[in-house]
């Protein structure tokens, strides 16, 4: 297809407006996942938005199924289908600190805020719309392009799973649910479970309960504990030393004979820990500081906050931090957390790269639990790699340098996750370009209307040359 009649189509004002709509009607559709139901797999909120997109595919004039609730189906034609479009519709949790309604959809100088404006509504409906203008401009297809509307990627892709085992993979797939220019080597993952227990204490001053964290794959924005034997005025000094140090926030009040910690921190996706701070690590930071007795429960949490000091993004002091020129360093992010009166449990999220295997990362991992007296227990996930010469690949850069501008666009390397990390010869592609930061899986996470509407135009011409 002519790259000016791509641009003439897209440059309609209308356009703009349709994808502007479209993404509104996804992300006004809370979708994070909730109980199952027969007819709901992953909830009442990722099926409704399922519906809703399905619906909005119909009304585009485009075939439509619904795989049994866990995915959605669009499809340009009845021929073999050659490419898979895959994404997903349901979203993390708001967590706090919006500006606007997180599930009201708001634009303002061009920008798009909303959850899942970026991750991964907005790229869904990007997606939707090119194959829209591939039907109008009449393209001849040799082969079908099969858009999946996933409902279960930030939980497990438990969705995606379901759809596989039943049906074949394409020849080529791409999934819009990170960065450009093509996303062709995702790390591997390492996210055990670790914990001690104790018998029960009496000695004083001492932490009762802790929590923190409410996704694995997200650096935790707030964490609380509960501490008895100390009053406000002696714990809220040692809270501003260590707001100073770590960057987070601490409120402090007296309830029922015991002393409340809430710590805010900022949240951020658990594969780019840098830009966050981290609210269980802060926490952690605290107690080391505090003068606590010298008990089970409180060797504990030191040695946690030796294993895993504040800003330690990359697993020094646990002792797994390595890297490789090809697909970079391996990032850490201390997700979960649960303290109470017999012990404590909690989780990291680590994104290893291609080098990294049991004998240098988890085996070390663990030992370095044991010698505090910790069980730690998980797998490593594999790496994705597809090799950069391939068609796909290829063929993918080129449609992203016809539209951007951009020469000799290389393909990157992140921290893994999106959902072709399983899907054999599969890339994510888009919808993030170079300098905008989306705020993924934060407050006020957003979008821009003017990346949307070329990532439309660049995912018109990759299905052009993929399928025709």
């Amino acid at each position: 297809m002519d790259r000016a009649k791509i641009e003439a189509y897209w440059n309609d004002p209308q356009r703009t407006r349709d994808l502007v709509s479209a993404v509104t009607r996804l992300v006004n559709v809370k979708s994070v996942k909730g109980s199952p139901t027969p007819d709901a797999p992953f909830g009442p909120g990722p099926d409704a938005a399922l519906t809703e997109a399905l619906k909005l595919a119909e009304e585009l004039g485009l075939s439509i199924a619904n795989y049994d609730h866990y995915v959605g189906l669009v499809d340009l034609n009845g021929r073999e289908t050659r490419l898979h479009i895959l994404g997903h519709l349901d979203v993390v949790g708001e967590g706090s600190g919006w500006s606007t309604d997180p599930y009201s959809c708001v634009e303002k100088d061009g920008i798009l805020y909303g959850r899942g404006v970026s991750d991964d509504k907005g790229p869904m409906a990007a997606a939707l719309l090119a194959m829209k203008a591939v039907q109008d401009l009449g393209v001849p297809l040799t082969a079908n392009a099969r858009l999946i509307l996933g409902t279960d990627e930030e939980s497990g892709s438990d969705d995606i799973a379901y759809y596989y085992a039943r049906e074949p993979y394409a020849p080529y797939t791409f999934s819009p649910d990170a960065d450009f220019p093509v996303i062709n080597i995702e790390k591997g993952s390492y996210k055990p479970t670790f914990g001690k227990s104790w018998d029960t204490e009496t000695a004083i001053p001492r932490i009762l309960a802790v929590d923190g964290g409410f996704r694995i794959n997200v650096v935790p924005p707030e964490a609380s504990a509960t501490l008895t034997g100390l009053d406000t005025e002696q714990v809220k000094p040692f809270c501003k030393a260590v707001a100073e140090q770590t960057g987070a926030g601490f409120t402090v009040t007296q309830e029922q004979g015991t002393v409340r910690l809430r710590c805010t921190g900022k949240n951020a996706h658990a594969a780019s820990p840098d830009s966050g701070v981290n609210a269980i690590t802060a926490l952690l930071t605290l107690f080391a500081a505090l003068p606590l007795a010298d008990c089970e429960s409180t060797r504990a949490l030191r040695a946690l906050h030796t294993l895993f000091p504040h800003g330690d993004n990359r697993g020094q002091a646990l002792g797994i931090a390595q890297s490789d020129e090809t697909s970079g360093a391996l990032t850490l992010t201390f997700s979960l957390f649960h303290l109470d009166a017999s012990g404590c449990k909690g989780r990291f999220d680590s994104r290893v790269p291609l080098c990294a295997g049991e004998n240098n990362c988890k085996n070390v991992a663990e030992s370095a639990f044991a010698r505090y007296g910790f069980t730690a227990e998980g797998n490593m996930g594999t790496p994705h790699y597809v090799d950069a010469d391939s068609p796909l690949v290829k063929t993918l850069l080129r449609c992203y340098e016809t539209y951007t501008g951009v020469k000799n666009a290389k393909p990157l390397a992140i921290g893994g996750g999106t959902y072709v990390h399983d899907i054999p010869g599969g890339v994510a592609f888009g919808c993030d370009f170079p300098g905008f930061d989306p705020k993924m899986h934060a407050a006020n996470e957003q979008a821009s209307v003017g990346n949307l509407l070329l990532a439309c135009k660049i995912f018109t011409q990759a299905i052009c040359d993929l399928c025709s």
